[in-house]
């Protein structure tokens, strides 16, 4: 069953399966390229990290993710009726900053998996997870200016934009796990900063290397942003209640690292009686040396407070919500039917998936 009840628009006529790997394809060889440039042992810790090889430095075809995001701006790029050649350019430098993120973002959570493999900080340890991630934020800027292009600047300060709020939004994040409440309002926040401004990148940079003027790419970037935001409610659902099967992640993943997610967040502004406890529980917890010392069944039990405080309910319904504002933002923009399509079956996409 989804996390998300689906509402699909588009469901019988766009193949979003063909669109997400046509993102994919594109992208690929490009991203490959630029990977290839980096000083051993960079490169190759790069290659373990995207999946191309084993931890051995034997070929390999691991999950490469979702490929959302290249997806997204190749397929802007033809708002514009650009080929989606076009937008290759920007798919490679967003997949580039995304990649650097989760490199560092591993290391800062102690996330031991990621896409069933460990994690480079486990494999190759953590001084190269932090340099590979930083050559990777460097390369992002080196694939765009490289163009030459007036388009290619403009592309190229979006990107930066987005990059800085999505380290705010990591910041945020660590920073949320040290206090004992934080905001719905303040979730969000960190939230949009740490996913949504990509997302709203990737939505928009291809129209701009296109030749977009900056409020269409202001509008297709709202598509993003609450699109992200959707993503990420989704993600904290199944940061709980996700199968480790499907998400390459331990049970209660979110749990263990006592992160302030939505479902976390909501269930204790919800008031009530397993509000209450869940705080009582939570408080505790914050005192205590470490969640590695819980057992399964405390996990569940944090998991069934959230569950009857209304948490998880909430979060569906934002990650709804959200999903809508999405689609609603695409109105405002002149593109081929085709286009519009496709942006909202992957915007359905994004709130029925399961990893």
């Amino acid at each position: 069953m989804p996390t998300v009840p689906p509402a699909p628009k588009n469901a019988e006529a766009v193949d979003v399966t063909a669109l997400l790997e046509r993102g994919r394809t594109l992208a690929t060889p490009v991203l490959r390229a630029a990977v290839d440039r980096l000083a051993p042992p960079m490169d190759t810790v790069a290659a373990y990290h995207f999946g191309w090889i084993d931890a051995q430095g034997r070929p390999a075809e691991g999950d490469g993710g979702k490929a959302v995001r290249p997806a997204l701006a190749v397929l802007s790029a033809e708002v514009m009726s650009a080929a989606p050649e076009t937008g290759v350019p920007g798919a490679v430098a967003v997949e580039l900053i995304h990649n650097f993120s989760l490199l560092h973002d591993d290391l800062m959570d102690g996330d031991e998996q990621r896409r069933h493999r460990d994690t480079v900080w486990k494999v190759h340890g953590p001084a190269q997870a932090i340099l590979v991630g930083d050559a990777l934020f460097a390369l992002a800027n080196e694939v765009l200016l490289e163009l030459g292009t007036v388009e290619a600047g403009r592309a190229t300060r979006r990107l930066t934009t987005a990059t800085r709020a999505l380290i705010d939004g990591q910041a945020q994040d660590i920073s949320y796990e040290h206090r004992d409440r934080v905001s719905v309002e303040e979730c969000l926040e960190m939230e949009g900063n740490k996913t949504g401004a990509l997302l709203a990148c990737a939505s928009s940079i291809g129209a701009v290397l296109g030749g977009a003027d900056d409020r269409t790419a202001d509008t297709l970037e709202k598509y993003g942003y609450h699109l992200g935001l959707a993503f990420q409610a989704v993600d904290d659902l199944l940061g709980i209640w996700g199968d480790p099967v499907s998400t390459g992640k331990q049970t209660w993943s979110d749990l263990r690292q006592r992160k302030k997610s939505l479902p976390v967040v909501a269930a204790l502004a919800a008031g009530g009686s397993a509000s209450e406890r869940l705080g009582e529980i939570l408080a505790a917890d914050a005192k205590s040396s470490g969640a590695e010392s819980f057992s399964e069944e405390e996990f569940a039990a944090r998991a069934a407070l959230i569950e009857e405080a209304g948490g998880r309910e909430w979060t569906a319904d934002e990650a709804r919500r959200q999903h809508t504002i999405a689609i609603e933002a695409l109105d405002a923009v002149d593109m081929p039917d085709r286009v519009r399509e496709q942006f909202t079956a992957l915007a359905d996409f994004v709130v029925v998936r399961k990893r």
